[in-house]
């Protein structure tokens, strides 16, 4: 077994270097599969909503794992690679006042007006209640994350460690961003 875990490792890391953008796009819709299956268990959904399920594996192809992409390698450019403390910082601080409120809000409106069919009133109403505690929430929790994602890990392996922790991010944003209760929650 662990030597199929390796050669998939392998294969992988391969595919991660011949085809970044579109592995990272695929690595995000799977992890975002995963957080959305977690989500609607925690929340209380019986049977698997498969339609709103597709909906955040289309968000994490089409947008979190493309704009992962091209996010770090622009920090990267921005920053020329340096990975001393007060690059790290400020790469750290860059990217929590443009791309951390910038994809929470994202979320949010995305969540409510596609997944949840909701109209704009109600999205930006909902926007108006939760989004200054997501965001906050964000920033005592992403700061770590960038922090280590930058200083300890290569560029080309910072989306993935990103979308690893942002799976469970996602359960938190998705239990947040939801309006009604698991009962008359969305059904496909």
């Amino acid at each position: 077994m662990g030597s199929l875990a390796k050669k998939g490792l392998q294969q992988y890391l391969l595919q991660l270097q011949h085809h970044p953008l579109r592995t990272k796009a695929i690595t995000a819709a799977v992890l975002s599969a995963v957080s959305d299956i977690v989500s609607q268990k925690l929340s209380g959904i019986q049977k698997l909503q498969l339609k709103r399920l597709l909906l955040k594996v289309l968000l994490g192809f089409v947008y979190l794992g493309p704009f992962g992409h091209f996010l770090h390698i622009l920090l990267d450019k921005l920053f020329k690679g340096k990975k001393d403390s007060k690059t790290v910082a400020k790469k750290v601080v860059l990217e929590q006042l443009t791309a951390s409120p910038w994809n929470n809000f994202v979320f949010m409106v995305y969540y409510g007006l596609v997944i949840e069919g909701r109209n704009w009133t109600q999205v930006k109403t909902k926007i108006k209640k939760d989004y200054p505690a997501v965001q906050y929430t964000s920033w005592t929790f992403w700061p770590v994350v960038g922090w280590v994602n930058h200083q300890y890990v290569p560029l080309q392996l910072r989306v993935i460690f990103h979308g690893v922790i942002a799976c469970a991010w996602g359960i938190f944003l998705t239990l947040q961003a939801r309006s009604i209760s698991p009962k008359k929650a969305y059904v496909n």
